[in-house]
């Protein structure tokens, strides 16, 4: 079964991008807002377009849409019906694709890079609460609920064309069996990675077993990845270590810049540093990390600096 990440993989390694939502916020955005990143999918998505460009330019070799927090309920709540929702998710994936192609026509950039890949972000059902869930797990929600949950959202994303899903933040094993268990039996064509939540270095945000929610994803060979982000860097190392002890999938890891976040008062304490990012994933490279990126409070500068480590060349 094809799998869309090895087309960009150079020595086995990818690099993905980092976070969009604080990199907005960084740059004007007020998304203190139940939508987060998908209200700048209203309010002004040229800067998400110039945030994909920014980092293709930096090294990455994958994009993830601003779709994470987009869902057809969350949308409802701001009054906004089906179909637009619709175009918004699809718009997220065309503002991705469109950075890549600007950055693609610049033949300059483009020297000795291979054409990067457009991930569309399907986000918990806990982003949909926007209560900070995706960091506790426990919806109370049955495999075949969290499937109904998702259905829509991934139909609609799927139909923009992006080259692949990225089902991220996930908190609870059961939510990554209900997405590959609908790429199975409905979208026979689609591929996924899916990255979870971790509380500390062995479990899922809900208390999980990472090893056991990885296992539970072997028969599905639409998941070409498996992975941890938005986790404490120093989670990340044993983390792998658990994920590649029990599966032959290729895995990824994007945590967040090091910082601590609150999830009650929605701030973010500590600081982060793009070289210490860099020589941090030095560990999650030799943990067994294809796949390596930032989440929450990353940067350009933090992927810039990954990739002046994992491709020197350039």
């Amino acid at each position: 079964m094809q799998d869309p990440l090895a087309a960009v993989a150079v020595n086995d390694v990818i690099i993905l991008d980092g976070a969009m939502a604080s990199e907005l916020e960084r740059r004007g955005c007020d998304l203190n807002d139940a939508l987060w990143s998908a209200r700048v999918l209203l309010e002004a998505p040229e800067l998400i377009r110039q945030v994909h460009y920014d980092y293709y330019a930096a090294g990455a070799d994958v994009a993830t849409t601003a779709s994470y927090q987009a869902s057809f309920e969350g949308f409802a709540k701001r009054g906004i019906g089906h179909e637009q929702a619709v175009a918004l998710m699809q718009q997220s994936v065309h503002l991705a694709q469109e950075a890549r192609d600007a950055f693609c026509a610049d033949a300059a950039r483009l020297a000795g890079r291979k054409r990067p890949l457009v991930a569309a972000s399907v986000g918990p059902y806990g982003a949909m609460l926007a209560d900070g869930s995706e960091y506790r797990g426990g919806y109370g929600l049955s495999v075949q609920q969290l499937m109904d949950f998702h259905r829509p959202r991934i139909a609609a994303l799927l139909a923009a064309g992006p080259d692949l899903l990225a089902g991220e933040t996930f908190p609870c094993a059961e939510e990554a069996l209900a997405l590959a268990t609908l790429l199975r039996d409905e979208f026979p064509d689609a591929r996924a990675w899916v990255s979870f939540s971790c509380r500390d270095a062995a479990n899922l945000s809900d208390g999980t077993p990472l090893a056991d929610a990885v296992v539970a994803l072997a028969d599905f060979p639409q998941i070409v990845a498996v992975g941890v982000n938005c986790t404490a860097p120093r989670h990340i190392a044993p983390l792998l270590g658990e994920a590649a002890r029990v599966s032959g999938k290729r895995l990824l890891t994007y945590p967040n810049s090091g910082e601590s976040y609150e999830a009650t008062t929605k701030t973010w304490h500590g600081s982060s540093d793009p070289g210490a990012f860099a020589d941090a994933a030095r560990q999650w490279r030799a943990a067994g990390a294809a796949c390596i990126g930032g989440c929450c409070r990353t940067t350009p500068q933090d992927i810039r600096a990954l990739s002046a480590w994992l491709r020197p060349q350039r």
